[in-house]
């Protein structure tokens, strides 16, 4: 007759989230995660696979509470472009005050893993894709109701700003001068001003 687990593994599943955001994927050891999760090695394997297989399984979660709520503020009825500079804000205020400097998850995950972990690289894109569509969408609507010029190319718009964002999240994990993320959110905002 099979046991039954004596952990819950959601739970254990946002406790190694947790680590991996902390310390990395290369820096956090099967060793680390058996002593923080607080489970047997053998149930580890188990219930998630291995280190790698887990670390996926958490980026996954980590996508799937943090890129909702950003289509959530960009879907918003009324006119678009305060929802996308309030997005602006948003990650210039993340990538200024993170401590300790944890970043994003998917940007840690980019630069750590993206160019030679194909499964990490699809999820990265993913995330990266959804932002992207999501803004674009946004600036789409603010162009249909005349708060951009007809002439204005949402898709580029949102491309600029993904890079944008994902720039100050890499700048936000060193002990850079945060003048530098303010100085480009104020240009990022004054595109849409």
């Amino acid at each position: 007759m099979a046991r039954t687990k004596e952990f819950d593994p959601d739970a254990v599943l946002q406790r190694a989230l947790e680590l991996f955001w902390e310390r990395g994927y290369e820096a956090t050891s099967m060793a680390d995660l058996v002593e923080h999760l607080g489970i047997a090695r053998a149930s580890v394997y188990a219930t998630f696979g291995g280190k790698h297989e887990l670390f996926l399984r958490a980026l996954e979660r980590y996508l799937e509470t943090t890129d909702p709520k950003i289509a959530e503020a960009l879907s918003q009825p009324g006119p678009a472009l305060p929802a996308v500079r309030a997005l602006i804000d948003r990650y210039a205020d993340e990538a200024g005050r993170e401590r300790p400097r944890l970043g994003c998850l998917v940007v840690n995950t980019a630069v750590e893993l993206a160019a030679r972990d194909t499964e990490a690289a699809r999820l990265v894109e993913s995330s990266w894709n959804f932002l992207e569509a999501s803004l674009t969408s946004a600036l789409t609507r603010a162009r249909a109701q005349a708060e951009l010029p007809p002439d204005a190319d949402p898709r580029a718009l949102a491309r600029l700003l993904l890079v944008i964002f994902q720039g100050m999240r890499v700048l936000g994990r060193a002990p850079a001068e945060e003048g530098r993320i303010r100085d480009a959110a104020r240009q990022a905002q004054a595109l849409f001003a």
